[in-house]
């Protein structure tokens, strides 16, 4: 069954407690960290991502997922490790040579996190092939990074869909990721082109009823 991963991202701040507390109960898999430095994309959530991630983690038992969207990658690996993260991402944009990324990826593995490494809408996804031996997770982007809200991008799917064939031919391991754009509308296509996790923020995060809405996107 696929699973949930609820990004906090637009989560009020005077609820924050009550909303994460609410969203176990609704047994969401995982909490989604959205860590955005203001220069890979326009947005600066650091400060506030870490405050929830650290609260989260002293009320629940549910894992994190960290998704880098920053510049400085290694800054903020070494911040997110002491919380002990199930995930943490790396974009594959983020870097200048192949070489650092699998070199990233590496420590992540050594320091006993499941790494994933996501890309861009417009990225090519053969441009990660060569990195899936190392992966725990890829995180197919389907909106551009740094905001929430957006609407899906299709081409995305087909992308998805030519991974998932690759990682079944090759025997592979590889979960997928699909953020941005998911709800319950367009959910069952993401899961039929064979993404395992779907990160969902304003579709949960707005709706009445967590739990309902939760089990909607996994039906």
């Amino acid at each position: 069954m696929v699973e949930i991963s609820t990004s906090i991202l637009n989560v009020d701040k005077e609820n924050a407690m009550k909303t994460f507390y609410d969203l176990e109960v609704a047994k969401t898999d995982y909490y989604h960290i959205d860590v955005m430095d203001g220069k890979f994309v326009e947005k600066n959530t650091t400060e506030l991502m870490y405050d929830y991630a650290n609260s989260i983690k002293h009320i629940s038992n549910i894992p994190l997922d960290v998704h880098l969207m920053v510049e400085n990658v290694q800054k903020y690996i070494e911040q997110y490790l002491e919380l002990k993260p199930h995930f943490i991402t790396i974009h594959y944009e983020a870097f200048k040579d192949k070489k650092e990324i699998k070199k990233t990826l590496q420590y992540l593995k050594e320091n006993d996190i499941q790494c994933g490494l996501s890309i861009k809408p417009k990225t090519k996804i053969e441009e990660i092939y060569e990195f899936l031996p190392q992966l725990s997770l890829f995180l197919m982007m389907t909106v551009e990074p740094g905001k929430g809200g957006q609407k899906l991008i299709p081409e995305t799917i087909e992308k998805i869909r030519k991974l998932k064939e690759y990682i079944y031919q090759n025997n592979l391991e590889t979960f997928i990721e699909a953020d941005g754009g998911i709800n319950t509308e367009n959910a069952a296509i993401l899961k039929d082109a064979g993404v395992d996790i779907m990160v969902v923020g304003s579709c949960i995060i707005n709706s009445d009823d967590y739990k309902k809405t939760i089990k909607e996107l996994k039906k």
